[in-house]
């Protein structure tokens, strides 16, 4: 089981799970042109893609869904609120398919868990990735932690975490105040320390790899993001992986360990 990013952050967010034969990608907030040569990066094509799954209906997530869906006729899974918000703006599917943001499906060889978060969207949701042996948990777009969170991202293998901004540079930034206000706020997104913290609450004795994420051009960094994390495993900043706009993420592998 293996994943990797297109790019994380404000302007785009796509995510590749893959396992066997099956690649999932995990939102498309790109235009078609933007998402075909990120794939192509990545050693990938459109036609090695099994489906897509949609954590809400924001457009750095979910713009390019359309396009890429309609081209390559690929199915669409997502919340009944997801749908409800982006059936007009995204234009028809070719294959839909809603969950259940508290049951368990299948994508081929891939187990997928949706779990709900607090953030401002109709029905939002992040996701955590199995093949029955290892676990891969993703969590964005939120604004704070539920226990419920918790529960669903301990004892994962491999996990990408938001650190979206470092508070004081959000409430010191250029942004106007209701944009800080709704960045910083409960349905919005974690700083630094708040993802810190969801970590530490966490078994995270199986962890191979760590991804920050979705971080702010403006209002963050990766050398404070790298630091806020590594000061809860008490590893080197190093050990932390950054998935960047521009460049995203590499493969990274998750192995069994006997």
């Amino acid at each position: 089981m293996r994943f990797a990013s297109l790019g994380s952050g404000s302007r785009g967010n796509a995510t590749l799970v893959e396992c066997g034969a099956t690649c999932i990608m995990v939102d498309c907030g790109f235009s078609l042109k933007e998402t075909m040569a990120r794939l192509r990066r990545l050693g990938k094509v459109a036609e090695d893609l099994t489906a897509i799954v949609l954590t809400h209906e924001h457009g750095d997530h979910a713009k390019g869904v359309g396009w890429l869906a309609r081209r390559f006729n690929l199915p669409v899974w997502m919340t009944a609120g997801t749908f409800h918000m982006i059936e007009a703006r995204v234009g028809p599917l070719p294959v839909t398919r809603l969950f259940d943001r508290h049951q368990t499906f299948a994508i081929d060889e891939i187990l997928v868990t949706p779990f709900p978060v607090p953030h401002d969207a109709l029905e939002p949701n992040q996701f955590v990735f199995s093949n029955g042996d290892l676990r891969l948990g993703i969590l964005t777009d939120t604004g704070r932690s539920t226990p419920h969170i918790e529960a669903t991202l301990s004892g994962c293998h491999g996990l990408i975490l938001e650190c979206n901004h470092d508070r004081s540079m959000l409430w010191g930034g250029p942004y106007p105040q209701s944009l800080k206000a709704r960045i910083g706020g409960e349905q919005g997104h974690l700083d630094n320390v708040a993802a810190a913290k969801i970590l530490d609450a966490l078994d995270h004795t199986k962890l191979q790899h760590l991804v920050a994420a979705h971080l702010s051009d403006t209002n963050n960094t990766p050398a404070l993001a790298r630091a806020a994390l590594s000061q809860v495993l008490g590893c080197t900043s190093r050990w932390i992986h950054v998935a960047d706009q521009e460049c995203g993420l590499p493969w990274h592998n998750l192995s069994r360990v006997f």
